[in-house]
């Protein structure tokens, strides 16, 4: 199917049988993903139509006049926009039915146990190790991952552990599919700054992951991994959003409603970062035009990038904005929130959370680094220990 209109067509004849006012929301997402309709550009069965990715916008439109109940997508990101594409690109038939309905229509959470405490911008390094059973077949998996993202909610999780320590750190490693459920899955909070625990870390003891759980090819994890963290930059930092949305909507508010409140100084840099966000909106639509023709490159480390930056310097300028009003915080609270939501709370927050966006989904020295050697074509940084077997390395 590439026609909009009889994509249109389709859409309207699927909400008048399932109206939205009358159909359980549940009943609602998973009759939207049988009909295709969840994400067109997928294969005929797993949520989609085979159609160009651009047309989901079609159906969109028609959900959002008719009143239809979305996904929620902003807590089970992590699912839709990493786990989704990683197991549609290398998952065996078998697992791309058994995971992509619940994981589109919210049923069950995914979170991401990639990074270690030995091992975050130098994500390769990692040490925890997945042993093959010989009797039964299965992996078993000890370790320990850090700043998960709703590991506490989360019902599966992707995760990368060591296979062959005699291999190169990028070489045997293998990707899997990690039940949140088996009882060797220990999760506890990790208090961020911002009072929260949104973050977590995860420990693995003697977890059994049976084989049928493994995507890709065992010792090529590295390669399953490259989607997945190309898909996590272009879903943090190319996120669409409408004008002045973002964190860049309650500075040009306050700065509109409380004329008090504005300086010469302030107005020049509010400008300079209306006009970055606005730049950085447009090339976030651009970016998404060009995945309607393959797959996310490392423009997505760019994206990511700027929307760290922007996000720090704008939350720094409505502090200094507010003044003294800027200093207030509503609650310190332990809490372990499904969610990050940057625009529903005090300036603070923002400006203690946005600390965060330089860290999480790529440091911004590692983007920088891909910035520079694949997009820019520089020369890469020298490497001493590409070709040293991860157990020889120093730690």
């Amino acid at each position: 199917m590439t026609d909009a209109a009889e994509l249109r067509t389709r859409t309207r004849e699927f909400l008048a049988a399932h109206p939205p006012a009358t159909t359980d929301r549940a009943d609602f997402l998973k009759a939207r993903f049988d009909a295709g309709l969840a994400w067109v550009h997928y294969p005929e069965g797993l949520g989609g139509l085979g159609a160009p990715r651009s047309l989901q916008a079609v159906v969109d439109a028609e959900l959002e006049a008719a009143g239809a109940p979305d996904n929620d997508p902003r807590r089970i990101g992590i699912g839709l926009g990493m786990a989704a594409p990683t197991v549609l690109g290398f998952g065996t038939e078998e697992q791309k039915h058994r995971f992509l309905r619940p994981l589109w229509t919210g049923e069950e959470v995914w979170c991401q146990l990639f990074s270690e405490p030995g091992a975050g911008s130098d994500l390769a390094a990692l040490g925890t190790r997945a042993v093959r059973d010989g009797a039964s077949g299965d992996w078993i998996v000890n370790g320990q991952k850090v700043w998960t993202s709703s590991a506490h909610s989360a019902r599966w999780a992707i995760l990368i552990a060591r296979t062959d320590p005699e291999q190169p750190k990028h070489r045997g490693i293998t990707y899997f599919v990690c039940d949140m459920t088996d009882p060797g899955v220990e999760v506890r909070p990790l208090r961020q700054i911002t009072g929260e625990a949104e973050f977590n870390e995860v420990f693995l003891t003697d977890v059994r992951i049976p084989d049928a759980h493994r995507l890709g090819a065992v010792g090529e994890g590295w390669k399953v991994a490259q989607t997945t963290l190309m898909n996590e930059r272009v879903s943090i930092g190319g996120m669409r959003i409408p004008r002045e949305g973002g964190m860049i909507g309650p500075v040009a508010k306050a700065w509109r409603e409380r004329p008090e409140l504005r300086t010469h100084d302030l107005h020049q840099r509010l400008m300079k970062l209306w006009v970055d966000a606005e730049v950085a909106r447009l090339t976030g639509e651009r970016l998404r035009q060009q995945l309607v023709a393959g797959q996310p490159g490392p423009e997505g480390s760019g994206m990511k990038l700027g929307f760290a930056r922007l996000n720090q310097e704008i939350s720094g300028l409505e502090v200094e904005l507010l003044g003294e009003e800027g200093l207030l915080y509503d609650d310190w609270t332990m809490r372990r929130p499904e969610l990050v939501d940057f625009t529903g709370r005090e300036a603070g927050y923002r400006y203690l959370r946005s600390k965060g966006n330089s860290i999480e989904g790529g440091t911004s020295e590692v983007l920088l680094n891909i910035v520079a050697e694949r997009v820019l074509g520089l020369p890469s940084e020298p490497r001493t220990d590409k070709d040293v077997a991860w157990k020889d390395l120093a730690r």
